[in-house]
């Protein structure tokens, strides 16, 4: 007599799904869809943008849904803007790039908060904003870094929500944001046009006129000064009065011959 004739056929049946939950792994947890879009902040914020850092809004009160709990980790996703499609959510954040694998794996994730910190309220002495790139400090080889991005992007962000199951939730991804990068002084070669030249020669003259008072100045100064001053040569003809002596001549003897 087989197995299952011995068992019953319902207690066979309970017995092999008992069996199958050791087998098959858990069903996920359905990923919650935040309807949220990053963006930067107010422009009026000095060092909005800057050649290696942007600065967002804070997202608040937006994680309060049912799948989300004060335990779970919030990160923000930065990646190439053409690497959002491929975007895959990791199943734990050992298995995410560090900012130095970036190059190769176009997404990287960092500024790890809980949602106490985006919370609905907050202190009037706060400054609800987020720097991206803004760490010196940590090394690019290390999981969550913020450190500086590399070139001008151009970039888009999203938060995402881990907990120890993996992804709970996300929002949408940010527009496409774009670094300012200093240009390089480039000589201008070629033929100069008309108005260039003309600037030129009046500046050429007025420089000429310059030089020319100065030197005037420099002449009638040194000319004024050395007309003051009397100089005597050696040849110079000096007229001395004739001067005869009281014992030059001898006075003649009374009563001579």
């Amino acid at each position: 007599m087989s197995l299952p004739m011995r068992l019953g056929w319902g207690r066979w049946r309970e017995l092999v799904a008992i069996f199958s939950l050791f087998l098959c792994p858990f069903p996920p947890t359905p990923q919650e869809h935040i309807d949220y879009v990053p963006r930067l902040s107010s422009a009026t914020l000095m060092g909005r943008l800057t050649q290696s850092t942007f600065t967002l809004e804070q997202p608040r009160g937006l994680f309060s849904g049912p799948n989300i709990s004060d335990r779970d980790t919030i990160w923000l996703v930065v990646a190439r803007s053409n690497a959002t499609q491929s975007f895959r959510a990791p199943e734990n954040v050992e298995d995410s790039p560090a900012p130095a694998d970036f190059p190769q794996s176009g997404y990287y994730l960092t500024l790890m908060a809980y949602r106490a910190l985006y919370s609905g309220g907050q202190a009037s002495n706060q400054l609800p904003v987020l720097r991206v790139g803004n760490d010196t400090r940590c090394a690019v080889t290390t999981r969550g870094c913020n450190h500086p991005l590399p070139d001008s992007g151009p970039y888009r962000v999203k938060f995402l929500v881990m907990n120890d199951r993996g992804p709970a939730a996300e929002t949408e991804w940010s527009r496409e944001t774009r670094l300012p990068q200093a240009q390089a002084l480039q000589v201008v070669r070629g033929p100069q046009s008309a108005g260039t030249v003309v600037i030129i020669a009046i500046l050429s003259i007025l420089l000429a006129l310059l030089l020319t008072a100065l030197l005037a100045v420099l002449i009638y100064t040194c000319f004024d000064s050395c007309r003051s001053a009397p100089i005597s040569g050696p040849r110079e003809t000096v007229s001395v009065r004739r001067y005869t002596t009281h014992d030059a001549f001898s006075t003649p003897a009374v009563g001579g011959s």
